[in-house]
This record gives C-alpha cells, sequence and structure tokens, in this order.
C-alpha cells in the first residue's frame, strides 16, 4: 500500500467520480481507475459501488476512508516538521583542540555552530602529541581541522592560518625564588628545575627555541601532558614552568610573571585544502570569533 494509492482513494471518494477526480489533481484518469483498483485488490474489498451510474462507497470504504485521510494527514505534518531543516548542511566535523585556546572562546563558537547548523556533528579531539599530532592527523585525513599553536604543516594538504597570539609568561608558587620579581629574565632559568611539555606540543617548540637563542639551559625536571597536573606540582614547589598567559590565568594562586626577552604564543587553525561544506562553515565561525 503506498502513499500515492490513499491520495488518489480519498480525492475519488470526494467527487464520487473518477474523471473529475483525476482533473482536480492533474492525473491521468486510468491511473487514477488503476490505483484505486489494485488498493482494491490488496485489500481484499471494494471501496466503490460501481454498478450504479453514480459511484458510491461501500461499508468497507467509508471505515477505510477515514484511515486514509488521517494517515495522509500524519504523512504532511511528518514533511512539514522538516521543512525548517530543508537545505541545512549535514555531516560530521572533525576538530582537535589544545590545552589552552588562548583568547578564543571556543565553547560559544560551537554553541552557535549547532545553533546554527543542527545536522551537522562535530567531535572534539585532544592528542598527547599536542600540535604536532594534529597537524599530521589531518594531513592523513583522521581529522578535519585543529586548534594547533605551530605554524609547519607536514604537507601541502594542510593549510595554517594565524588566530591569535599571546605572551607567555613564568609561573611559580609564591615562595620560589623568582617569585618577587616583576619581570624574570630568561637568563634566571638557567639550571632551574622547569616543568615541561611533550616535544610535539606548540608551547614546547617555542620554549625551546627561546631558550636556545638565549643560551639558557634549564633542568627539565618534570615533562607533563596536563596544564593542570603542572599546577599541582608548582603548589608542591616542585618547579616552576612558562605558560601562554590565559593559560597561566586558570591558576589565581600562583604567580605570573612576565618574560625577558618577550616570547609569544600564537593559536593557528589548521584544516584540510578542499574541506567539505561542514568544515569550511565551522573555519568560519570560528573565524567570526576571532575577528570580533
Amino acid at each position: 500500500m503506498e502513499l500515492r494509492q490513499l491520495e488518489y482513494f480519498v480525492a475519488v471518494a470526494a467527487d464520487l467520480n473518477f474523471s473529475r477526480a483525476a482533473q482536480r489533481i492533474h492525473v491521468v484518469q486510468s491511473a487514477v481507475s488503476a490505483s484505486v483498483a489494485r488498493l482494491e485488490k490488496e485489500l481484499g474489498v471494494e471501496l466503490f459501488d460501481r454498478s450504479k451510474r453514480q459511484i458510491v462507497l461501500t461499508p468497507p470504504g467509508e471505515v477505510f476512508l477515514q484511515h486514509a485521510r488521517d494517515v495522509i494527514h500524519t504523512a504532511q505534518r511528518a514533511q512539514a516538521s522538516v521543512a525548517d531543516f530543508r537545505d541545512q548542511l549535514t555531516g560530521t566535523a572533525t576538530l582537535g583542540t589544545l590545552m589552552s585556546w588562548g583568547g578564543l572562546n571556543l565553547a560559544a563558537v560551537l554553541e552557535e555552530f549547532r545553533r546554527v547548523h543542527p545536522l551537522v556533528s562535530v567531535r572534539l579531539r585532544q592528542s598527547q602529541t599536542g600540535s604536532a599530532g594534529h597537524l599530521q592527523a589531518i594531513a592523513d585525513g583522521r581529522m578535519d581541522l585543529a586548534l594547533v599553536s605551530l605554524s609547519s604543516a607536514p604537507s601541502r594538504r594542510v593549510v595554517v592560518r594565524e588566530l591569535m597570539h599571546e605572551p607567555m609568561v613564568f609561573v611559580c608558587e609564591s615562595s620560589h625564588p623568582l617569585a618577587r620579581r616583576r619581570h624574570v629574565r630568561l637568563a634566571d632559568l638557567d639550571g632551574r628545575d622547569l616543568i615541561v611539555f611533550p616535544p610535539g606540543w606548540g608551547i614546547r617548540q617555542r620554549l625551546d627555541a627561546g631558550l636556545a637563542e638565549a643560551g639558557v639551559r634549564p633542568v627539565s625536571a618534570y615533562e607533563v601532558a596536563d596544564y593542570a597536573i603542572a599546577a599541582e606540582l608548582m603548589r608542591h614547589r616542585l618547579a616552576a614552568t612558562v605558560l601562554p598567559i590565559n593559560a597561566a590565568k586558570r591558576f589565581p594562586d600562583l604567580r605570573v610573571i612576565p618574560l625577558s626577552p618577550s616570547l609569544t604564543w600564537t593559536l593557528y587553525l589548521a584544516s584540510t585544502e578542499s574541506p567539505t561544506g561542514a568544515v569550511q562553515a565551522l573555519v568560519e565561525t570560528i573565524a567570526r570569533y576571532v575577528d570580533s
């Protein structure tokens, strides 16, 4: 039983005439007659009494008519319920994230994106190998886009654009020997215990480059992959670290001191060279929050 058969039956029942019903619904009469005949065969009953000059509904036809109308109305309501979603983007976007998003309010980005594109699923991914891992995942086709703090893409298939940048700062517990300084020179870190992050992290590569340029060799006493763990180690007076300033602000109980010379942490957005419509829409939403 098809919906079209029900529609043809209801049309004939309304006019009690195959010709007029066919004209009203813009279908040839033979198609209407054949459709109703097939419906009667499937049901095993006659819906119309054709023995007289004017056809009439049979008792089974009168009962079936109400149900047929209900089915058609239900189908129309179902169709109307998705009208707002016509021409909407669909699909999935896999987004790699970092421990810090700098000044970007990623939660607000995702809230707006879900409101505007409710049929797109965004999957967030983090990686122990940080920015380097995300860039490689995009190059390999395992990820669509990512927030990264490295600009060097492993493949031409990966497009990297700068979103924002911020200073990196020295962070320590209040009893640390450098805690009362107005500025901490990179030279002051020579030989001191420092909490560092995995080699694939952009913050690690930026700090290593800055220290090497200054000829400074701190002691990499602890290597962790979580800012919260680093903060807990500092609270127990085990070592200090260097963080992007927005990440350091998460821990108001710790001392945050500018570096001299300054080091800059940069947030980039990396994506595939030929993004899908859903991925491109997410890129554009992120860009609006950066530019606003």
